[in-house]
């Protein structure tokens, strides 16, 4: 009979998986760091602007999709690269969209760092 583990260390191990996921893309992805950095950038400039509540969950929301995002975009290159090493066009195509996602959340932010931002800076 197999043992199972009970509820609590299941939720720690799954914590412990995601963890080594983040690590791991940050580790390989040099986009993941420059979204991180970013993040810090946004963060430090809403402390000296003193930003709303509202900007402040815009963009602690947007920046963190833009992570996750980065983050499962990694999943799906790996998955790919084990998949298809020899560079099927399918997984070449996959690859393209997840970074055109990812490419896509990141103009959002920009945008959305703009719009909070400029007005402080300049204003």
């Amino acid at each position: 009979m197999e043992k199972r583990d009970g509820p609590i260390l299941h939720e720690q191990k799954s914590f412990g998986y995601a963890i080594e996921g983040i690590v791991y893309s940050f580790k390989k992805g040099t986009h993941f760091k420059i979204h991180v950095i970013v993040a810090v950038i946004a963060i430090i400039l809403g402390i000296i602007y003193s930003i709303s509540t509202f900007e402040w969950l815009t963009i602690i929301l947007i920046s963190s999709a833009v992570i996750a995002a980065e983050t499962i975009n990694t999943a799906i290159e790996e998955t790919c690269d084990v998949l298809h090493p020899e560079h099927h066009p399918g997984a070449r195509l996959a690859k393209h969209c997840a970074a055109g996602g990812v490419l896509i959340l990141s103009i959002a932010a920009v945008i959305i760092g703009l719009i909070i931002f400029l007005p402080k800076i300049f204003g």
